[in-house]
C-alpha cells in the first residue's frame, strides 16, 4: 500500500517528533501520542532513526505462519496424520489449515492513495528477446554510476542471491505510454530490478522504499505495483534469473536519495 505523509497541512494535521525519536502525524493536539513532543513542519522533520524505519513486519508474520516447524502448525499436522492413518479426511480446523490459502485476484479494487488505472500486464509491453537482454544489461551497467543491490550470501561468505536495481527512462516512458493507451494517465517513476540466484533459493518481492515522508511498500500480487518481465517469483534453480520492474508513488523523486529494502536488509541509492 502506498502512503504519502508528505500532504496538505489540511490532511496531514499536526506532525512532530517525540522525545524517543519516533514522528508522529496526527490530526488533533489530542491524538499526539507523547508527552513533551514537538511540533515541527513535514518539510523540516530531521532523518528518521533507522529503527523507527519501516519493516517488512508483515512478511515476517507470513514467513511464521507458514514456516512447517512452528508450533502452531504442528499441532494441525498431527491432526491430519491421525486422520489419514484412520483413514479419513481430516477435518474441523485441520481440514481447514490443509488447503491452499485462496489468492486475491490482482486489481480487485483500487489502492488507497494510488490513482486507478488500467493494469498494463508484462507482455502488453511487447518486448522483443533482444530488448529483454538490453535491460538486463542496463541494470548491470547503472551500477557503476549508480550502485543499488542486495546480495545475500550463506553461512561461509559465498554469493547465494543478487537483487539488484536500476532507472531506464525509455523503459519507463514505454510504461507511462502503455497506461495512456489503456485509458489510464500515470507518471509514476519505475525502477528496473533483476534477480539471479547462485543456488537453488526461494525470492519473495517483499520490497519497501522510503524518500523523507514518502514510503511504499511495494504489493507483489498488484500489477498495479509490481511486473515480471521474465522468470518468475518465489523458488528459484540454480543460475536462474528474473527481469521485473516496480512501480513508486508519484511523489517520489528519483534524482534524490532514497531508501531500499528487501526483506531484512536495506541499502540507500539515488538513480
Amino acid at each position: 500500500m502506498f502512503s504519502n505523509l508528505s500532504t496538505t497541512n489540511a490532511r496531514a494535521g499536526i506532525t512532530g517528533v517525540c522525545p524517543d525519536g519516533s514522528f508522529f502525524v496526527v490530526q488533533q493536539a489530542s491524538e499526539i501520542p507523547c508527552k513533551g513532543g514537538k511540533r515541527v513542519d513535514p518539510a523540516d522533520l530531521p532523518p528518521i532513526r533507522p529503527e523507527y524505519l519501516p519493516r517488512p513486519y508483515m512478511w515476517n508474520i507470513y514467513r511464521e505462519s507458514a514456516d512447517p516447524n512452528n508450533p502452531y502448525n504442528l499441532v494441525d499436522s498431527v491432526k491430519q496424520v491421525r486422520q489419514l492413518r484412520n483413514g479419513g479426511m481430516p477435518q474441523g480446523d485441520a481440514a481447514e489449515a490443509g488447503r491452499a490459502p485462496a489468492i486475491a485476484q490482482p486489481g480487485a479494487g483500487a489502492l488507497k492513495g494510488v490513482p486507478s488505472r488500467s493494469s498494463v500486464a508484462p507482455t502488453d509491453l511487447g518486448l522483443t528477446d533482444g530488448e529483454l537482454r538490453d535491460l538486463f544489461k542496463i541494470i548491470e551497467l547503472s551500477q557503476q554510476s549508480a550502485p543499488a543491490e542486495f546480495v545475500k550470501q550463506t553461512a561461509d561468505g559465498r554469493e547465494a542471491l543478487r537483487v539488484t536495481f536500476a532507472h531506464a527512462a525509455s523503459f519507463e516512458g514505454r510504461i507511462q505510454d502503455a497506461w495512456s493507451a489503456a485509458g489510464a494517465a500515470g507518471r509514476n517513476p519505475v525502477l528496473l530490478f533483476s534477480v539471479v540466484s547462485k543456488r537453488p533459493e526461494t525470492f519473495h518481492a517483499t520490497f519497501t522504499i522510503t524518500q523523507g515522508p514518502v514510503a511504499a511498500q511495494i504489493e507483489a500480487t498488484d500489477p498495479h505495483q509490481l511486473g515480471v518481465l521474465q522468470g518468475h517469483l518465489g523458488k528459484l534453480a540454480r543460475d536462474e534469473v528474473v527481469l521485473g520492474y516496480i512501480v513508486l508513488p508519484a511523489a517520489v523523486d528519483l534524482s534524490r536519495p532514497l531508501d531500499l529494502y528487501w526483506d531484512d536488509r536495506h541499502i540507500s541509492a539515488q538513480f
